[in-house]
């Protein structure tokens, strides 16, 4: 039964990863070592998270069996020496067995901090390159993280020569894999924190508004006014952009060296960029060195990494756009039907995807509309208070986890409790949700803020490569120290809880601190506590308003220049809203007319394609009966010529020149003098 709770969490956690992973990511599109990558780094940060409560549950049972076989004078200071030294000890339903756990952990955390500190960063700088070439693409990115490397070099140089200089140290190799791995946790520790004040306000609170439905409205038009002004500018980087190709296409003929590099930039552009130049192209022509300059391969190496970065963006702002509308659509339907009287749940516009069966069968209309109107708003709010009290625990266990005697900690002190009754599936469960807190606050902070456009984890696919390989980054980063931050919590670390006991195998591999006592005795225990002041920042939205002041503009309630989005928003959407009624109408229209005049089109067609035998046969009937010009047969004729006209596409007014096809030079096409050109002089009397 062990090895199946350690199997099922390790196949659980794989394919949380690869859900997450497929959310964010473009498995189609983008280059399957970073999808590897990425799905490793989450995959192995995720893993510590849900493992590390059966390795305090097996901890927990190893220093019970120590102290059982052990006398009371060895086993005192320990926890175990709380109870009786011949007390039997249950084994956990999720035991691990020893030595298995320290490879584990060493496994896991070496092969997570050699992705975040080596190889994804250098995957980064590959991912973004607009190198023509492996071997381009990898020099650039050796060029771009050398300063990167030497900066970490000469952090680990400094903790090196303090060990060395101090004689109190004997330099050994332990020692040295004791810096290392404390100067990656300080680094950690020192981010770890600054996310965590946030997740713990900011959490509880998006859940409270999420009960406000006019807050919620009101928060979606801001976005879409933001998200406008983004897709406007978007699509105007994305024209210059594309100009640029244009004029680099059109100087650089077929035969040039450089005309390869020019079709790798061509095939990243959108199909109706190739189609527009591909029509304009003159490969016929020579080029000539002597009168022409041509762009050099360096120029167009920048100019393929901006193709790239343009039309990711381009993409990405179009989904979104389209995700933000379907949003602000539902919100709407939920204010409209919150005073309905029938109890059931009218949508403006049906849903384009087909919906479940299954879902449709037991989610109908009424129970919608109860779910909806009534019970989420209440749900949200029941949520949001549960929340905020596990962060007021978490901010008190921040504060308080080094006091010891007495044990201030509520995390150690639920841990405690179950202990001395060995119930360890409360203890599982109780070390579970802590950590699992813990990571939400800090994960959620990770998938949410937004560093300009150069790191944004945007969901339905629309996620660059970059932002990907850097969300990796900072998992990796975050989730050894977020665990050893909870191992303090809970008392489970001898360094916070100065007795001599067992350590956890995770524990184990991080050696000990007191190598480095200014980190152990001072940044791991003090550092934290700047918590309370981060959590009240953000309560008060301090972030928030210094950004609206430098000129991000944030949504707050009390700004006039955020009612000013608001109505622009709102503007938009009403558009967008009455855009999309009349295609749907247009649509049943047209399908209602099919439906109705279905076979009249069908004879109408087949009249079109034997236009020809039916003139001759007609011409000759007249000749025969000269009376017959007033039967029916000729109104039919008259009928199939007027609904030929209609049927006719409708002139364009704004062409900028004429169409190039010669088969529809004599078609009486408009001209850019404002005349037809079957009114031209030469062709005027052509019909005669």
């Amino acid at each position: 039964m062990s090895g199946a709770a350690l199997g099922l969490e390790i196949v659980f956690v794989f394919f949380l990863a690869l859900f997450l992973l497929h959310r964010y990511g473009d498995f189609k599109k983008q280059h399957r070592l970073v999808i590897i990558a990425t799905l490793l780094a989450w995959y192995l940060c995720f893993l510590i998270v849900f493992i590390l409560p059966l390795d305090v549950s097996t901890t927990i049972y190893n220093r019970c069996k120590l102290a059982v076989n052990s006398s009371p004078a060895e086993s005192n200071g320990s926890y175990v020496s709380l109870a009786p030294s011949k007390q039997k000890c249950f084994k956990p339903w999720s035991y691990i067995p020893n030595g298995i756990m320290p490879v584990f952990w060493r496994v896991v955390y070496w092969t997570s901090q050699f992705l975040t500190w080596i190889l994804l960063p250098f995957m980064q700088s590959y991912a973004r390159s607009g190198g023509f070439s492996i071997t381009g693409k990898i020099k650039t990115a050796l060029i771009e993280n050398a300063i990167y490397y030497g900066t970490y070099l000469l952090i680990f140089g400094a903790f090196l020569i303090y060990v060395a200089v101090n004689p109190n140290f004997n330099l050994q190799w332990n020692q040295l894999q004791t810096i290392g791995i404390a100067a990656a946790n300080t680094w950690g520790l020192f981010l770890l924190v600054l996310l965590l004040g946030y997740g713990l306000v900011e959490i509880p609170r998006s859940h409270w508004n999420g009960a406000k439905r006019g807050y919620l409205l009101m928060k979606t038009y801001f976005k879409a006014a933001k998200l406008m002004t983004e897709k406007a500018d978007a699509e105007e980087n994305l024209e210059d952009i594309m100009e640029e190709v244009r004029k680099v296409s059109e100087s650089i003929k077929y035969n040039h060296p450089l005309r390869k590099c020019v079709d790798t930039i061509l095939k990243k552009c959108p199909t109706e960029y190739q189609e527009r130049m591909g029509r304009n192209m003159d490969d016929y022509e020579d080029f000539d060195e002597r009168h022409n300059s041509y762009p050099t391969e360096k120029s167009l190496v920048k100019l393929h990494k901006q193709v790239i970065y343009s039309v990711q963006r381009h993409r990405r702002t179009q989904v979104q756009w389209q995700i933000l509308l379907e949003q602000a659509f539902y919100l709407e339907d939920v204010a409209k039907n919150e005073t309905s009287a029938t109890r059931q749940f009218v949508h403006t516009f049906h849903s384009q995807e087909p919906e479940n069966k299954i879902i449709q069968y037991f989610y109908t209309p009424t129970v919608e509309w109860y779910w909806e109107c009534l019970l989420r708003p209440w749900f949200y709010r029941v949520l949001a208070v549960v929340l905020a009290t596990f962060s007021v625990i978490v901010v008190w266990s921040e504060c308080t986890f080094f006091s010891t005697q007495p044990v201030l900690s509520l995390f150690a002190v639920f841990i405690q409790l179950a202990e001395k009754t060995y119930n360890y599936i409360y203890i599982e469960m109780a070390c579970f949700l802590t950590i699992f807190f813990l990571s939400i606050c800090v994960y959620s902070t990770v998938f949410r803020i937004r560093v300009f456009n150069y790191y944004y984890l945007a969901s339905h696919h629309q996620t660059d490569a970059y932002s990907l390989l850097f969300s990796g980054m900072l998992f990796c980063r975050l989730t050894p120290p977020l665990c050893l931050n909870f191992l303090g919590l809970t008392h489970m670390d001898a360094t916070i809880s100065h007795k001599k006991t067992q350590p956890t195998a995770y524990t184990s591999i991080m050696g000990s601190m007191k190598v480095l006592s200014f980190i152990a005795d001072g940044f791991y225990i003090y550092y934290p506590m700047l918590v309370v002041i981060l959590c009240i920042a953000t309560y008060f939205s301090l972030g928030t308003r210094c950004l609206n002041l430098l000129g991000f503009q944030q949504f707050m309630g009390d700004n006039e220049m955020t009612s000013d989005l608001i109505d622009e928003g709102k503007e938009l959407i009403r558009r967008e809203k009455r855009k999309r009624q009349r295609q749907e109408e247009g649509e049943n229209r047209r399908r209602e007319w099919k439906e109705r005049y279905g076979n009249r089109d069908d004879s109408t067609r087949n009249r079109v394609v034997h236009a020809d035998q039916k003139e001759s046969s007609f011409s000759e009937t007249n000749a025969n009966r000269p009376s017959s010009k007033y039967t029916r047969s000729n109104g039919r004729t008259e009928r199939d010529r007027i609904e030929l006209l209609q049927d006719a596409e409708p002139l364009d007014f704004n062409a900028d020149s004429i169409n190039d096809d010669p088969l529809e030079s004599d078609s009486g096409r408009y001209q850019p003098g404002g005349r037809y050109l079957s009114m031209s002089r030469s062709k005027i009397f052509d019909d005669v």
